[in-house]
């Protein structure tokens, strides 16, 4: 089915992967960015539309008209209780105000487990801690994927999947996380799901399939 799907931080890392795999899809990408003069670089890569808002302010706008979101926002350190958790909750309400359906959530690995991170990592783990918390407990169907450390290395489309892998245990490219988000954002199964991921031997679809089938 196709959805129109709002890409918050569609400019970022990720985000620009996720736009570029949502623009080759048969959904509509929608990516929300923050300046007016990321737009038609936001387009060039594969958004059917591009609309700015800022996720610490009213983004209403941004999500009218919208079947699911990809949350791949970050604040790259600046301001991640405003931004990581605030933001991301912001967002949230308002996609349930707007009757939206599906959230999925690029969040973190150590996010379960704050204090047993780096201590340059704890705020931004407990940021995110903090968002996964609140969408649990909305009403959205939401899926939470947790990457390890993240790579600009080329994807390559198989994963390792599981829920208790371990913050050290290795890394991921960005393109294979994007590619994640969207298929998990097209599992039904994945509903109500929270899982890590890094580099492994595994199809992304078959990996997911695994935790879906759990």
């Amino acid at each position: 089915m196709t959805q129109t799907v709002l890409i918050a931080g569609a400019h970022g890392q990720v985000g620009q992967h996720v736009t570029a795999i949502l623009g080759e899809s048969d959904h509509e990408g929608r990516a929300m960015v923050r300046d007016d003069d990321q737009v038609e670089e936001m387009e060039s890569q594969g958004a059917d539309k591009t609309v700015v808002a800022d996720l610490t302010e009213d983004v209403s706008h941004a999500v009218e008209g919208c079947d699911a979101i990809v949350f791949a926002a970050g604040s790259g350190g600046d301001d991640v209780y405003g931004v990581d958790r605030d933001g991301a909750i912001n967002l949230i309400e308002t996609a349930e105000e707007a009757g939206v359906d599906r959230f999925v959530m690029l969040s973190s690995m150590g996010a379960d487990d704050p204090e047993s991170g780096p201590d340059s990592l704890e705020d931004y783990l407990t940021a995110k801690a903090e968002a996964d918390e609140y969408l649990r407990r909305s009403g959205l169907e939401y899926t939470i994927v947790r990457p390890g450390e993240l790579t600009n290395e080329s994807g390559v489309g198989t994963i390792e999947v599981g829920d208790d892998i371990g913050l050290d245990a290795g890394d991921i490219p960005r393109e294979d996380v994007a590619r994640t988000l969207v298929i998990a954002l097209e599992h039904d199964a994945l509903v109500g799901e929270t899982f890590e991921i890094l580099s492994g031997d595994e199809p992304i679809e078959e990996a997911l399939e695994t935790i879906a089938a759990n």
